[in-house]
């Protein structure tokens, strides 16, 4: 079970990845540049882009002590891993001096640059996560950057420059993988049905490995509780791994930097028709 446990944070990852390659219109305008080219993102999504929205929840779906962050410049923020997102590692391909703040910290003129909604446990729907206690589904997402329109409008002082402003914004959408994994994983909290039987998950699985091929450890977490660190989460104060660039799996759910840098990269320009469809970011940055 422990085994399976780790293994679905590879679909979970690459369920992410099938989320942005569907909405891949939402990448449009963007550029590889140093310079900045696009005014502000929108980040919708789970732990694996959450930034600290749910450090002052009442969730077990927080990172904001160590050893989280080990390797982030502020230390722990609420990020689940040990460094940057995938996220993270996107925006600084956009050029962006800094990263976007959470909802949660996000105040006065930052809002312009744009604001990170994403919560951990959250899903599409409603309901999902509800066994970690309190996240902010997509719902809630969805009107919290209504309220962060209200403010930029506020702050440019017409609708019309709001909007226009708006419009060249980036808005990324990275949830569905909560919805998944607790329908398969949690059957008598979830009843929604299973759509893999587990020969046919086992499949998907193998397939999605072949994209993390370089890393040393790719079958144990490399912080984490029960067999292969695949039961439960990174405890506070644990000391992790050492050599965390060799790991796929930072704790039983998430990746470590090194493989957002690689999936974020593939997002930003593609090494195979599978990574993005049908153009990469930096592809689209050009039309």
């Amino acid at each position: 079970m422990a085994a399976s446990i780790v293994k679905s944070a590879v679909h979970k990852l690459c369920w992410q990845a099938l989320v942005l390659i569907a909405l891949h219109h939402c990448y449009c305008h963007n550029s590889i540049a140093i310079a900045q080219e696009v005014p502000c993102c929108f980040i919708f999504g789970d732990s694996l882009v959450d930034n600290g929205n749910n450090n002052q929840l009442l969730s077990l779906a927080r990172a904001d002590y160590p050893p989280y962050g080990i390797d982030f410049p502020a230390g722990p923020s609420g990020r689940f891993s040990n460094g940057k997102t995938t996220a993270d590692v996107i925006t600084e391909l956009l050029g962006f001096d800094n990263y976007i703040p959470p909802y949660a910290a996000a105040a006065g003129e930052d809002v312009l640059k744009g604001v990170n909604y994403a919560s951990a446990a959250a899903g599409i729907r409603d309901d999902t996560g509800r066994h970690l206690g309190e996240r902010i589904s997509f719902s809630g997402q969805v009107r919290n950057h209504q309220d962060t329109v209200s403010r930029i409008v506020e702050l440019m002082g017409t609708e019309e420059t709001a909007a226009k402003h708006l419009s060249k914004c980036i808005y990324s959408f990275g949830l569905g993988s909560n919805d998944y994994l607790n329908n398969y994983f949690v059957p008598l909290v979830y009843t929604t049905a299973l759509e893999f039987t587990p020969e046919e998950y086992a499949d998907d699985l193998i397939r999605t490995y072949t994209v993390f091929v370089g890393f040393q450890v790719t079958n144990e977490a490399c912080c984490g509780v029960g067999r292969n660190n695949g039961q439960i989460t990174c405890l506070p104060l644990q000391a992790p791994c050492e050599n965390r660039d060799e790991y796929l799996f930072w704790d039983a759910f998430h990746p470590t930097e090194a493989a957002n840098r690689a999936v974020g990269r593939r997002f930003y320009k593609a090494q195979s028709p599978s990574d993005t469809y049908p153009f990469d970011i930096h592809r689209l940055a050009q039309l």
